[in-house]
């Protein structure tokens, strides 16, 4: 009998799901457009101050947060998947090229789907272990990623896209 220690990939996601009054193009094109994602990327009052994207398979994205007090949080990623106004797949196992991370926490999974004239749009966070879910829930997922999509909606809404 074999034995496996892979942890089932069922416990390690968390997803965000929303019907967005806007065409999946202009969701899309607020994900990849450097100027667009710092309007939108961190909950407020948290800013993103740098937005460094190669938006192809095997690009690497660099996004610098700014929480109120100061504090630079940058983010390093390598795009796996990139299919226009339908998806897009990074993770931050590497920071760019093929340079592996020192510390892989996920790899996200956005799509843009038509649903009834708006966009039904699906981020799906799959995590290496159910502990760095869990505390990734624990930092406010829900809360921050929300937040986010709620910014992100009423950008591309609005006209600005």
């Amino acid at each position: 009998m074999l034995m496996s220690t892979e942890e089932p990939t069922l416990n390690r996601d968390l997803v965000l799901t929303r019907l967005i009054d806007a065409p999946r193009a202009k969701l899309f094109h607020a994900w990849t457009d450097p100027a667009l994602l710092k309007q939108w990327f961190a909950p407020k009052p948290y800013m993103t101050v740098e937005a460094e994207l190669d938006v192809r398979a095997g690009g690497s994205s660099r996004i610098v947060m700014r929480s109120p007090d100061g504090q630079d949080m940058p983010m390093h990623g390598v795009y796996l998947e990139v299919e226009p106004d339908a998806r897009l797949v990074f993770t931050d196992a590497y920071v760019r090229a093929w340079e592996p991370s020192q510390k892989p926490f996920m790899t996200v999974v956005l799509t843009f789907e038509d649903e009834d004239g708006k966009t039904r749009y699906t981020a799906r966070v799959r995590h290496w272990t159910n502990a760095d879910r869990e505390a990734h829930e624990a930092m406010g997922f829900h809360q921050g990623w929300g937040q986010c999509t709620d910014q992100l909606a009423t950008l591309v809404s609005g006209g600005a896209v």
